[in-house]
């Protein structure tokens, strides 16, 4: 991992991400951390540096390289990921919520955009998030055709970053006592593509996804929840409708949004 944004809009939520994007790459030398904002009146130009520059000196620590960045722009996603592409980007954190109810919603929409764009990474920082080591990863897979549609570089990169413990879960309410053979071959095609990894599987036979990964996260010390966005996965379930509001703003643990 070598560059990593942080989209800010000063609120206590973006400026909570930035801190624990400082906390989080603290001692990784040679990752370079862009803390980002885009404005929209050309008045706001030395303001939105001089809040970028002070946030920069707050949140340095060592070994940490940070710069700072405000350009002027009315399309916050397309500036974002133009961005991301010039700077070979591996990495986009940023928290989901803003200043105000308003803002809460400009900027989830503004997550969720910048996902769909398939970008590059995310990783979303919960309101209420504070920073803690990640020791333990939570991949959470459909355990359908895994071989394509799982981003092992991208999930890998962070891996070695961090070098944490690797778990991967499968919720289904119609797990049974044995697996099936086709799962048991993506499960196999899983141990594989992260062997190096060690990773631990786990099948769990719950009818509320979001309630089965809540529990699991605290049984087991999660610390990052990575995800694969596509047509009817888990992560769909867990971030549209009812169960977006309880897990995006009421989580403690950050979710990696990383596309196939």
């Amino acid at each position: 991992m070598k560059t990593v944004i942080v989209p800010v809009d000063f609120s206590e939520t973006s400026l909570n991400a930035a801190r624990y994007a400082g906390q989080l790459l603290a001692g990784h030398h040679g990752v370079e951390m862009i803390l980002y904002n885009v404005f929209e009146k050309e008045e706001e130009a030395e303001v939105s540096k001089e809040y970028l520059e002070s946030l920069r000196a707050e949140i340095k620590r060592n070994g940490t390289s940070i710069t700072t960045l405000a350009e002027h722009g009315d399309d916050f996603v397309e500036k974002l990921e133009k961005l991301v592409r010039t700077q070979k980007a591996d990495l986009i954190i940023m928290g989901i919520t803003g200043r105000s109810p308003l803002k809460q919603a400009i900027m989830g929409s503004n997550v969720f955009k910048i996902i769909e764009t398939k970008v590059c990474p995310v990783m979303i920082i919960p309101a209420n998030s504070s920073y803690s080591e990640i020791n333990n990863v939570l991949l959470t897979s459909d355990f359908k055709e895994v071989a394509t549609t799982t981003p092992s570089a991208d999930i890998k990169n962070l891996l070695e970053t961090f070098k944490p413990n690797l778990h991967i879960i499968n919720v289904d309410s119609n797990h049974y006592v044995a697996l099936t053979e086709e799962m048991q071959k993506e499960r196999a095609k899983l141990a594989e593509m992260f062997s190096e990894y060690h990773p631990e599987f786990y099948f769990l036979g719950w009818y509320d996804v979001t309630e089965a990964i809540n529990q699991f996260v605290k049984d087991k010390n999660i610390d990052l929840i990575i995800s694969i966005p596509k047509e009817h996965s888990l992560f769909e379930r867990m971030f549209k409708g009812s169960q977006t509001k309880e897990l995006a703003y009421h989580s403690n643990v950050p979710v990696l949004a990383a596309h196939e």
